[in-house]
């Protein structure tokens, strides 16, 4: 396997599904012990999770990365605040973004970029209900489109 090989371990889906994601980022994480072992068994569950911003450093909150099976003593609590490792100019864009009205950071993605773990954030913007409504009424009109097409093909 090559040196920057990309292994996904989780992906929030749903994070898709009830926000607008204006800008994508990506974040070292400061894990300790067995909690990259555990990831490398592709365990983590970041469904209502979020990051925030505090005195200059962005730490993920509500991040579920469960104890390693074959560990000890040594393994940590799975919902502890971690924190993500970025640029300090990333963080004050990041800072400025977050600081207007709507706005939040939401983990996309944990995945293995080589032998570190990183985490996809994502500037997100919340959608009101009938934004929801719209976008399965697109999604379910494109696989119609998608269902004739591929129907014509065949014929």
């Amino acid at each position: 396997m090559r040196n920057d090989a990309i292994k996904l371990v989780a992906s929030n889906k749903k994070a898709y599904h009830d926000f607008f994601i204006e800008e994508t980022l990506e974040a070292g994480m400061a894990l300790v012990g067995t909690e990259v072992k555990s990831l490398r068994e592709g365990r983590a569950n970041f469904k209502d999770s979020y990051a925030q911003v505090k005195a200059g450093e962005v730490f993920i909150i509500g991040c579920h990365i469960p104890p390693y099976s074959h560990g000890n003593i040594m393994n940590t609590d799975p919902e502890r605040t971690r924190k993500l490792l970025l640029h300090k100019s990333e963080i004050k864009r990041l800072t400025g973004l977050l600081t207007q009205k709507g706005y939040t950071l939401v983990p996309l993605k944990i995945y293995f970029k080589g032998s570190h773990v990183k985490m996809e954030l994502g500037v997100a913007k919340g959608k009101k209900f009938h934004d929801v409504r719209d976008t399965l009424k697109k999604k379910e009109a494109e696989r119609e489109v998608n269902r004739a097409l591929s129907d014509r093909q065949k014929s």
